[in-house]
This record gives structure tokens, C-alpha cells and sequence, in this order.
């Protein structure tokens, strides 16, 4: 018996073919003009990107974790100064504090939205602030999976405890929360344009949203060497976080179909919902809210039954992914630097959790094989 040709977890082949032909002009001009660092594509692509998410300033920047380095060396972070952000998340968000020489303090998450709980997040800031070890400077929000943060609750507890307010926004660009785009909640935002994410490049690439031109201009020295006015006047520390012309050429190509794509997610999450739901925990929709469904997550029993159903699903050509197998406090990189809170959500969310293909080439027959292997996998 011939085994099933495996379905792609991630199929950007597919989604190439469907932009060739407007994807080729615009990479062929960057070839012809020869700008291939904050080309004239570049500053397209911010205009594009803020009138898209309502946003009044788009700082383009090199990568996702660049973007929220600019941020924290935007308001000074460093030493002394505790950031809070979620315990499960990827590493880049308590990557940057460190490498900055201040100190993330892990917060649990929601068992059923995986987003930054708010009463806990309450609790550890006032623990912070008993301790009085550190200064409590700023809040980290990451909109998981394409799903937003509880944005209104966490901009309450800023203000209340007079923290920045930074929204990781690398995995939901594209979503909304009260009828409002992602990119304009918190004080920074910060995105990604990872090749896997909804809306990726062909390499690394990101970007900054901010209400503020101050911050914007700010964001735009800090990127490029802390310069000025001038190539050789530099006014501060900065690095060298600039987008390249080519990735923002593939990012404004891909920005033509964006909209419909994020349908097409929408439709097989949807799908998902409705064959999975009496069978595995699906994903809870966070309220008022639409998703750029980067990642379809869903919850079994314990980590036995997910090793099974992961195996069973392999057999029959069906990818899966963890995110994440470990949160971030258990992360040997990490765990000298945790104060030692219980953080049992994120644990138990980590040994359950599996990630279902979701991208917006999946065929109605994928679609339906991957719920048939599923209900199937979960019975054995």
C-alpha cells in the first residue's frame, strides 16, 4: 500500500505561485535600481503596513526580535528594571530584556487563550514592587498565535503601576481586537515577518507601530547606528536593525492577497472547530475579537496521549508542531533569572498542547483528511 503524500505543514511554494507574477516585477525592479538596503520599498511597505493596522507611524526594521529590542533601548530598559511578560511565548521575548541587562519577570497565561492573565500578572507586579528589588518598567503583551491579548486589562494595569506598554505582535499581525486592527494598543508594537508567519518575508524582517513621531523618529536612529540627521553624525548607541529592499518587495507583493488569505485561514479554523471540537480541546476565541490564525493549537489529555496522536498523525502524513514544549521559565538560559514563581498553567499548557497545519493553501480534501486522522488518532 502506497503511504499518503504528506501535507505541508507550511506551504509557501503554493502561495509563490499565486503572486509570480506581481512577486517577479517587484524583485526585478530592486535588481534595476540597486537600493537593496531602505530602498524606496522600504518606505512603500511602512505606508502600507500603517494604513493596514490604523497605525500613525511603521518603522521597518530587520526582524521581529530587533523590533523589540529598538523598543526597550527606545525607553532606556536596563539594568534594575523588571519587564513582565508571559511564560509561554517564544524565547525572543525574554531574550531582549536580558540582553539589555534588565530582568523578565514570567507571568502565567489563560488555560484556554494561552494570552497573558491579568490577575496574575497583578499579583506579580505588586510582589515586584514588595520585594523592591527591582523597578517595574515595562509590560510585554504577546498576541499568541494570532489571537489578541486581553489589550483593555493590560493597559488598566499599565497605567495603574506606570509601566510601557510593548505588544509583541509577531504571530498576529493581521487580527483585531474591539473591531480594531492589532498595532495601535500599546504604546510600542512590535512584529515580525518570519517566513512561517501569516504575513512572512523570505528572510528575517519586522516592524514598529507607534502613535508617537517622537518614538517613530527615535525607532528610525536606534535602527541605523543611532545616527542623526546624517550618515556620520551619531547622536546615540544604536545597531543595525534595517529591512532589506528585497524582503519588503516580497512583502508588499504578499500584502495584495493578505486579506484573503486571512479568510482562508478564518474558514479551515472554522473547519477545525467544528469536526474537532467534541473530540480534542480547540482553541478558545478570545472575545470581540478576529484572529490572524497563525497557529491552530489544540489540547489533549497529557503528554502520553499527545506523543500518540502526534505518532498516529505522522503515519498518515499529517505534520504537527509543538509550541511550546518547554515554557520559558524551565529554559535552561532562563531559570537562573526566575525568581521561582509557580507558573502552573504555563507547564501543563506545554505538556498538552499540539499546532494543526493552517495556511490558506490547504485544499478541502487536506482540510478534511487532517480532522479524519485527528478523530481517528484520538479513538485508538
Amino acid at each position: 500500500m502506497t503511504a499518503a503524500k504528506p501535507i505541508p505543514f507550511l506551504d509557501l511554494k503554493a502561495q509563490q505561485a499565486r503572486i509570480a507574477a506581481d512577486l517577479r516585477r517587484r524583485l526585478d525592479t530592486v535588481l534595476e535600481h540597486c537600493q537593496f538596503i531602505l530602498g524606496p520599498e522600504v518606505r512603500e511597505l511602512e505606508e502600507a503596513l500603517a494604513t493596514f493596522c490604523g497605525a500613525k507611524h511603521c518603522v521597518s526594521v530587520s526582524s521581529g526580535t530587533d523590533a523589540l529590542q529598538i523598543a526597550m533601548m527606545a525607553e532606556n530598559i536596563g539594568r534594575g528594571d523588571a519587564v513582565f511578560l508571559p511564560a509561554f511565548t517564544y524565547t525572543a521575548t525574554a531574550e531582549v530584556p536580558l540582553v539589555l541587562g534588565a530582568t523578565p519577570v514570567f507571568v502565567d497565561v489563560d488555560p484556554r487563550t494561552f494570552q497573558i492573565d491579568p490577575a496574575h500578572l497583578t499579583a506579580r507586579i505588586e510582589q515586584v514592587l514588595a520585594e523592591g528589588k527591582l523597578r517595574p518598567r515595562a509590560l510585554i503583551g504577546v498576541d499568541l498565535f494570532g489571537q489578541p491579548a486581553d489589550w483593555p486589562a493590560l493597559t488598566d494595569i499599565a497605567r495603574r503601576f506606570n509601566l510601557i506598554t510593548i505588544d509583541d505582535l509577531a504571530q498576529s499581525f493581521g487580527g483585531s481586537l474591539h473591531g480594531v486592527m492589532l498595532g495601535t494598543q500599546a504604546d510600542a508594537t512590535a512584529t515580525s515577518f518570519f517566513p512561517s508567519k501569516s504575513l512572512g518575508a523570505y528572510g528575517d524582517a519586522g516592524a514598529l507601530f507607534t502613535e508617537s513621531a517622537e518614538r517613530a523618529e527615535l525607532y528610525r536612529s536606534l535602527r541605523t547606528h543611532g545616527e542623526g540627521k546624517t550618515r556620520y553624525e551619531v547622536l546615540r548607541t544604536g545597531m543595525n536593525g534595517r529591512m532589506d529592499s528585497i524582503q519588503a518587495a516580497v512583502l508588499l507583493s504578499k500584502l495584495t492577497v493578505f486579506p484573503e488569505e486571512l479568510r482562508a485561514r478564518e474558514r479551515i479554523a472554522r473547519i477545525y472547530d467544528q469536526r474537532l471540537g467534541n473530540v480534542v480541546t480547540t482553541p478558545a476565541r478570545v472575545p470581540d475579537s478576529s484572529s490572524a490564525w497563525a497557529i491552530y493549537a489544540i489540547l489533549l489529555k497529557d503528554g502520553t496521549e499527545r506523543d500518540r496522536i502526534q505518532a498516529a498523525l505522522k503515519d498518515e502524513g499529517v505534520p504537527t508542531a509543538i509550541y511550546y514544549p518547554r515554557p520559558l521559565h524551565r529554559q535552561p538560559a532562563y531559570q537562573g533569572h526566575h525568581d521561582g514563581a509557580a507558573l502552573p498553567v504555563s507547564e501543563d499548557v506545554a505538556q498538552r498542547i499540539l499546532a494543526l497545519p493552517i495556511h490558506p493553501d490547504l485544499t478541502e480534501a487536506d482540510v478534511e483528511r487532517i480532522c479524519q486522522a485527528v478523530v481517528t488518532a484520538s479513538r485508538l
